[in-house]
């Protein structure tokens, strides 16, 4: 995708329109855009805060070589003009920069603003869509009054009416539209529906985790990883049980964490940090949690350890599914 994309570059590479770019989150998207630190600065808005701290994290590892620097301005954390004079990428979230836009303070370095990027674009569909409407239209407003080109960048994996987001956001269709479909997945997407007409809770809770272990069992023959999402923080630690006691039941625990090998090792080493009560009990046989309400050393441990391969399944809230990129084969 990305030689796509960056051949279409090199033939425009004199053109500064505005772009729309949809692609599964497989494919990266996020690295779409280079860098010249001398030139402008830029603003990536990320849905959320967790998000954000990710992308951080992430675009700090990859444009340190570059002497890039990347700072998070959200509500959790404030930047000093010093600061912000020497950052050249601001990840932020919608509501933090539209306030930053609303304030005539934070005019002296949105004027030094050349590139906007908009991830998660579909949001205009939420309830948060006014804010990013608002931050779309001072962005234009500010290009039409001073007659200093920024670009507009929006990145979704989930868009089906890109071109009417392309026109709101005044994209050129022939030269600043990308939209890639599943032929470019690197897996190819299936989707499996199953009903359950259960309605007693307590059974259906238990028939639901069965399901889940069968399918995670059925990934891990093949040595797959699994991500299974569940509707409260409270299930995570709930679902992650449950699938380890059918496992030791089973006498099949070594299908998610081999005896004697070194994830074993390691797991073992790292359960001594955590904090989680949950993550502790289920740590060692290979099993995750997370959520918002743990704490951030758990939630970047399981993060490196799910990353790593270290763990063969992963219960977790939508939290994990704004944009944190995880190897999990199923879901």
């Amino acid at each position: 995708i990305l030689g796509r994309y960056k051949k279409q570059q090199k033939q425009d590479k004199d053109e500064e329109d505005d772009e729309l770019i949809g692609a599964d989150t497989s494919d990266n998207k996020k690295l779409a855009k280079q860098f010249d630190k001398t030139k402008f600065k830029i603003v990536y808005i990320a849905p959320m805060k967790a998000l954000v701290q990710e992308i951080v994290k992430n675009f700090n590892h990859r444009l340190a070589e570059y002497g890039i620097v990347v700072r998070e301005l959200s509500g959790d954390s404030s930047l000093t003009r010093q600061q912000i004079s020497e950052t050249q990428l601001l990840v932020t979230t919608p509501e933090k920069w539209d306030i930053v836009t609303r304030q005539g303070e934070g005019r002296a370095y949105t004027q030094l603003v050349k590139l906007v990027i908009i991830d998660e674009i579909h949001l205009l569909h939420d309830d948060r869509g006014p804010v990013l409407e608002s931050i779309v239209a001072r962005v234009i407003r500010q290009v039409e009054s001073t007659a200093e080109p920024i670009r507009l960048v929006g990145l979704s994996a989930t868009l089906p009416n890109y071109a009417d987001v392309a026109t709101f956001l005044r994209v050129n269709p022939s030269k600043g539209l990308f939209f890639f479909d599943h032929s470019y997945r690197p897996v190819p997407l299936q989707m499996q529906y199953i009903g359950i007409t259960e309605r007693n809770a307590f059974k259906r809770f238990q028939l639901q985790n069965e399901i889940c272990y069968d399918r995670a069992l059925a990934q891990r023959r093949n040595d797959h990883q699994l991500l299974i999402f569940v509707h409260s923080r409270a299930e995570t630690g709930k679902t992650a049980k449950a699938l380890r006691d059918m496992a030791v039941a089973n006498d099949e625990a070594s299908r998610f964490c081999r005896d004697g090998s070194m994830s074993q090792e390691i797991l073992r080493e790292e359960v001594v940090t955590v904090k989680n009560a949950d993550l502790k009990e289920v740590l060692t046989y290979g099993f995750g949690i997370h959520h918002a309400g743990m704490n951030s050393d758990d939630r970047a441990l399981v993060e490196d350890l799910f990353a790593d391969g270290h763990l063969s399944v992963l219960c977790t809230t939508a939290t994990l599914a704004w944009g944190i990129n995880l190897p999990a084969r199923a879901v």
